[in-house]
């Protein structure tokens, strides 16, 4: 005779409570008594369960519901601080470029779209960055190629790697050279300058090669050069463009580069941030040189220029480097905080990924469009001359010191 199913529930539930009353609690009196007073805080997260992935969600809603600890949580965090905080308007963005990034397409598939989205506002980059750009203007790509490629044969070959990217040797570096020195072989390139005005005006050749290969928008300089977003260098002779240029001074021609002039005027930028009654953020890709000339904005205005600043106010970094061997490259946020780079009070919006660039900035770059409308173009290039201006009046309101030309 089969039981009733009700009786049987009612039967079993009975037995359960019988058994929870029937267990000892073997709880310590002293750990019943102890407090816990900020408990609460350190569980108020969100509880990690996942719903399965099922190959429809959005990117968005990918990294918001399952990048949930380690450096998925990171990467989260970063995609949310760039989309929510440091794309508001009043925010200007520094992006940092190291590594072979353009030669990896990272720059068509990322840098141009976040310049033309007005989610970046001005770039340091190393000159090797910015020489393997040009390959794409003139239609001269580099390919998908091989780590594991014996390199006497592709030496024997004609061809260099990075790594897994394969580039012609006389074809791809040796023909992007001999552009290159007739492009700064022109008359408008013959004086001193900065890297802005240097990339500026190689932007503006690269835009007219871009149109007349009709290979679309594929140079970060010619982006820029449309945009007015100024790029800068902060080793401008370690590349192959500053190598290029060391080769025809020796020809008698005059397009040098002053450092000094870079430093000014990124360092304008970071000020008129500030003082226009807004923010300033930086994304850096990678670390090394670029990091650190795009972070030395703040300790210039600060310890050098003795101007009253804070240091940054948002930091977003992606990076393999390990802090404790002492690289710049791992440095971390709470360590800027002790040279003045960083605001101290700004660190719950500093975020480091530690994730190779080439994965995480792809994903933040379309987070970031899926959730954020387009930002009018700050077109700082156009507005050097300014902002320097400001930064002048500033330095001797500070100082009280006379310039040269007054003594």
């Amino acid at each position: 005779m089969k039981q009733d199913p009700a009786k049987k529930g009612a039967s079993c539930a009975m037995k359960r409570s019988s058994l929870r009353h029937s267990v000892k609690d073997e709880t310590p009196e002293w750990m019943k008594n102890k407090k816990h007073p900020h408990k609460h805080k350190f569980m108020s997260g969100r509880a990690i369960a996942p719903k399965g992935i099922t190959g429809k969600e959005s990117l968005t809603k990918l990294v918001s519901e399952t990048f949930l600890a380690y450096n998925a949580a990171r990467l989260r965090e970063a995609c949310e601080l760039y989309t929510q905080k440091m794309l508001e308007p009043d925010v200007t963005i520094g992006m940092s470029l190291a590594g072979a990034l353009t030669p990896a397409g990272i720059g068509c598939s990322c840098v141009i779209p976040l310049i033309e989205s007005g989610f970046v506002d001005w770039i340091v980059a190393t000159g090797a960055n910015m020489y393997h750009d040009m390959h794409f203007a003139l239609n001269l790509f580099p390919r998908v190629g091989s780590f594991q490629a014996d390199d006497v044969l592709l030496r024997e070959n004609d061809v260099v790697r990075i790594y897994d990217i394969f580039l012609g040797y006389t074809d791809g570096l040796m023909a992007t050279d001999d552009i290159l020195r007739m492009i700064i072989k022109q008359p408008e390139f013959q004086k001193e300058m900065g890297t802005a005005e240097f990339y500026h005006l190689l932007g503006k050749y690269l835009n007219e090669y871009e149109k007349k290969n009709k290979v679309g928008k594929v140079s970060v300089l010619a982006a820029a050069y449309r945009s007015g977003v100024p790029v800068f260098t902060s080793s401008p002779g370690d590349s192959t463009i500053g190598m290029n240029m060391a080769g025809v001074e020796l020809e008698g021609y005059k397009c040098r580069i002053n450092p000094s002039i870079d430093v000014n005027e990124t360092t304008s930028i970071v000020l008129d941030a500030k003082r226009s009654g807004g923010k300033s953020g930086v994304v850096l890709v990678g670390g090394g040189s670029p990091k650190n000339f795009m972070l030395q904005t703040e300790p210039q205005i600060q310890e050098v220029l003795r101007i009253k600043e804070v240091g940054q106010d948002y930091f977003l970094q992606f990076t393999d480097a390990r802090p404790d061997t002492g690289g710049l490259s791992g440095a971390t946020p709470s360590e800027a905080v002790s040279w003045g780079k960083v605001d101290p009070n700004r660190l719950p919006d500093a975020i480091v990924c530690y994730l190779d660039s080439t994965v995480a900035l792809p994903i933040m770059v379309h987070y970031a469009m899926e959730n954020r409308k387009k930002r009018p173009l700050k077109r700082l290039y156009e507005k050097r001359e300014e902002m320097l201006k400001n930064l002048v009046v500033e330095y001797f309101a500070h100082n009280k010191i006379t310039h040269l030309s007054h003594k």
